[in-house]
């Protein structure tokens, strides 16, 4: 019952970085007396360290660590974590990064440490050989790696500067490592878990080839982080090789999943199934994105139009890792989906995508802009607190009746 709370507390950030980011959408339309920056970072923030990563350790920690019998040291953890939470989400606002929101950060550097060694330590014995394992500690390394950006802001700011290429390199190489490394790598790991409980065998040769494709894929793609800046030609080869690495290692994913579909299909249900069928769809728009970001062109042509990136970001985090991460909870019985949740997320999600890529694409090509474009936007945005309120609600009211 109690990772249920848990995860009803993840809900309420997820409902605070929705509402946040409609407040985002509204300073086109309209003044408002807060730094959009400000906001910003809460919003990110809170999207990030609130929501999906709580909803990713308490998946963990369900499947592989509730049978380690240390409930109040996880719990310490996460409380620990909420406190520094909750501190990003009042100081960020107030502040942007300044003392007491780097504080907090810094806390959650450590708390996200001290998870990564709890999992480690305590993990049973016989998960240890399962590659389901396997991938949820690679993806807790990834954790750990992505930390080394945030490390280097605080240096790059007191030394060179925000306007130094370090800065936004910093932040670049922070967000792959989470969401390649840390978010989907994770996932992976639950959805093989689900698997092997399911009797599954896998050819290790092909679980090997799988793995190392998919590292190699992390490991070399974070060098398209770097490309905005014109870096020397090696770079962009080297970005290639991580596109080229990783699309091979879906391909492999697919080959070895593709005779299990009927059987997911059955244990997921209707709606959790669905839901992964729409992240495995975006996945792969997500990697021939890449791919051809590796194009010194298309590079420059992301670098110069922000909105293609922002409809990436969303595209990755609201289109494949909230979606995969909802259909693994409802899994497990930490969730309930509501069909109205449903069909509300995904109208907001491929209207509001459909008009960001719209916008980037139309001053590419010099097309007809519509004026009414930030009002459309910021309203089709609002659909988005109201589908996380129904979902919220809903598991509230459950939580409330069971109790």
């Amino acid at each position: 019952m109690y990772l249920r709370k848990h995860i009803a507390i993840a809900l309420f950030y997820f409902l605070l970085v929705a509402l946040m980011g409609v407040l985002l959408r509204f300073f086109f339309v309209t003044p408002i007396s807060v730094n959009y920056k400000y906001i910003l970072h809460a919003h990110s923030h809170t999207a990030l360290l609130g929501w999906i990563y709580l909803g990713l350790t308490t998946l963990i920690y369900k499947i592989f660590l509730s049978e380690a019998q240390k409930p109040k040291l996880y719990k310490r953890i996460f409380l620990f974590t909420n406190l520094c939470i909750v501190g990003m989400l009042i100081t960020f606002p107030i502040q942007g990064y300044a003392l007491y929101s780097i504080i907090f950060s810094t806390l959650f550097l450590f708390a996200s440490y001290w998870f990564a060694w709890f999992a480690i330590k305590y993990i049973p014995q016989h998960f240890k050989q399962q590659f389901s394992w396997k991938l949820i500690k690679t993806s807790l390394w990834y954790l750990v790696i992505s930390s080394i950006g945030p490390w280097a802001i605080g240096g790059v700011m007191t030394t060179l500067g925000t306007e130094s290429i370090w800065y936004k390199s910093s932040i670049y190489f922070y967000l792959h490592f989470q969401y390649n490394g840390w978010f989907i790598i994770a996932l992976l790991g639950v959805l093989f878990y689900i698997l092997e409980e399911s009797g599954i065998q896998f050819n290790p040769e092909k679980l090997k080839s799988f793995f190392l494709l998919l590292n190699a894929g992390v490991l070399f793609t974070v060098f398209l982080s770097f490309l905005w800046f014109v870096p020397p030609t090696a770079i962009y080869i080297l970005g290639l090789t991580g596109a080229v690495a990783q699309l091979l290692a879906f391909y492999e994913l697919y080959i070895l999943l593709k005779t299990y579909v009927p059987a997911l299909k059955t244990s997921f249900g209707t709606i959790a199934f669905f839901l992964l069928k729409i992240a495995g769809i975006l996945m792969v728009s997500k990697l021939i994105m890449q791919l051809f970001s590796a194009l010194p062109y298309v590079a420059n042509l992301a670098f110069r139009l922000k909105d293609f990136v922002i409809g990436y970001l969303h595209l990755v985090f609201l289109g494949i890792v909230i979606t995969a991460m909802l259909a693994l909870l409802k899994y497990f019985k930490l969730i309930i989906l509501p069909k109205s949740f449903l069909w509300l997320f995904l109208f907001a999600f491929v209207s509001t995508e459909a008009l960001i890529f719209y916008k980037a694409t139309a001053l590419w090509l010099g097309l007809p802009f519509f004026s009414k474009y930030y009002l459309t936007l910021a309203i089709l945005s609002f659909t988005f607190p109201v589908a996380v309120g129904i979902l919220f609600f809903k598991n509230i009211k459950s939580l409330y009746l069971s109790a």
